[in-house]
């Protein structure tokens, strides 16, 4: 069992995986989740800071939700995020389009360069064979 103490409150829970922050905390911030939503289809056009002094809620956690494209900027929003790689702007997430594709061609090039090459059979007309009785 994997107990840890909350990031939040401080309080012991048993930690299974993401963020290690207790049940109780983790329910809490997803209301606050819901609360931004709202706040941001109500009002339109509204900066990172002022949704955040409206929902009580820190800048850092706000970005945190577009990194994980839970939310998404405005196309016509003044503020925006930098792609991790090139420092592109975008929208939401870590990555660019074209960043993201880059990465996933080379992941897949690894992948296939680390797979085992096909067997071929021991009986290609060369080595030992099976011999019958007559």
């Amino acid at each position: 069992m994997n107990v840890r103490n909350c990031r939040k409150c401080g309080s012991l829970f048993n930690y299974l995986s993401g963020p290690p922050i207790c049940p109780a905390c983790r329910e809490k911030l997803e209301e606050k989740f819901q609360e931004v939503k709202s706040y941001i289809r109500d009002n339109k056009g509204a900066g990172i800071h002022e949704v955040a002094e409206a929902c009580s809620v820190e800048v850092s956690q706000i970005r945190q939700w577009l990194r994980e494209e839970r939310l998404e900027l405005a196309a016509d929003s003044a503020l925006y995020l930098n792609c991790e790689s090139c420092g592109t702007p975008i929208r939401s997430g870590r990555y660019c389009e074209k960043c993201a594709a880059n990465m996933t061609r080379n992941l897949q090039d690894v992948l296939k360069a680390n797979k085992p090459a096909p067997r071929q059979d021991k009986n290609d007309g060369e080595g030992p064979k099976m011999r019958f009785l007559k």
